[in-house]
C-alpha cells in the first residue's frame, strides 16, 4: 500500500523547534521530488519547501527562509523537516507529498503536481 506519514508535530513555544518526519511506504521518496505543504483554516495550501532528487537542492518559502531547513535519510525512506524559531503564524497543519514525476528536475512543486499524501501533522506555536 503506497502512503506517506507524517510525524513529529506538536506544541512548541515561540522561537522553539520541530522536525517533522515524512516516512514513505510502497515508494522510494528518493526517486521524488518530496515537498511538504501547509493549509491554515481558510486559506488555500501553501507550499513550505521542496527536497529535490539529488544533490540535495531545496527551495523554501519566503516565510521560512533562514528558519526551516530540508534533509533526507534515504536508508530510511524519510524526508526531515527541521523547523526552527517557530513563530504563531507556523502554526497549522503540515503535510509532506510526493511529486508523481519521476526524477523530476524541479525543486519547485504545485499540489496539482503530487500524487500522493500524508494526513498531515498538527504544528502548534504558542506561548
Amino acid at each position: 500500500q503506497l502512503q506517506l506519514v507524517e510525524s513529529g508535530g506538536g506544541l512548541v513555544q515561540p522561537g522553539g523547534s520541530l522536525r517533522l518526519s515524512c516516512t514513505g511506504s510502497g515508494v522510494l521518496l528518493d526517486r521524488h521530488v518530496v515537498g511538504w505543504f501547509r493549509q491554515a483554516p481558510g486559506k488555500e495550501r501553501e507550499a513550505v519547501s521542496c527536497l529535490g532528487t539529488s544533490g540535495g537542492r531545496t527551495n523554501f518559502a519566503d516565510s521560512v527562509k533562514g528558519r526551516f531547513t530540508l534533509s533526507r535519510d534515504n536508508a530510511k525512506n524519510k524526508v526531515y523537516l527541521q523547523m526552527d524559531m517557530l513563530k504563531h503564524g507556523d502554526t497549522t497543519v503540515y503535510y509532506c507529498a510526493k511529486e508523481s514525476a519521476f526524477y523530476g528536475a524541479s525543486v519547485t512543486i504545485r499540489p496539482g503536481q503530487c500524487d500522493l499524501w500524508g494526513h498531515g501533522t498538527q504544528v502548534t506555536v504558542s506561548s
